[in-house]
């Protein structure tokens, strides 16, 4: 355990906005921040909602880790009550609302852009095919 917080820490040092940047963009953070623009959500329910997405779902383990380094970063609320059974609801914080947004947009261009980029990657696949059947 002492070895994994001391690479994070290390990684903090070196290049803090980079690792940021990582958590806004790893492939669950984006869903979960996305998620949470639109209402606040119990743990099950935000699993489901961003397991909707496709493809195979957001583990337990995966959203809590997600969750947790949001959480750290000052974007993702999570607030516990006291009650039984325990209920934790999760929502944005100021912080993590406008960095989800940002998020949402540039998901939202890639959305509309996606038909423009295959086209690219197609002209590009072809033209390196083409360079090395020449060679």
């Amino acid at each position: 355990m002492e070895v994994s917080v001391k690479r994070i820490v290390d990684a903090e040092a070196q290049c803090p906005y980079r690792l940021v940047l990582e958590h806004l963009t790893s492939r669950w953070g984006v869903l979960v921040l996305i998620e949470l623009l639109e209402r606040s959500y119990r743990f099950s329910e935000l699993r489901r909602a961003v397991s909707a997405y496709g493809g195979r779902g957001v583990s337990e383990k995966m959203l809590t880790q997600t969750l947790q380094t949001l959480e750290r970063d000052g974007l993702v609320h999570r607030d516990a009550k006291p009650v039984i059974p325990p209920r934790v609801d999760y929502s944005l914080t100021g912080l993590g609302r406008e960095a989800a947004e940002e998020v949402r947009s540039l998901a939202r261009w890639t959305h509309d852009r996606m038909g423009q980029v295959e086209t690219a990657r197609q002209a590009y696949d072809e033209a390196r095919d083409a360079r090395s059947r020449a060679s």
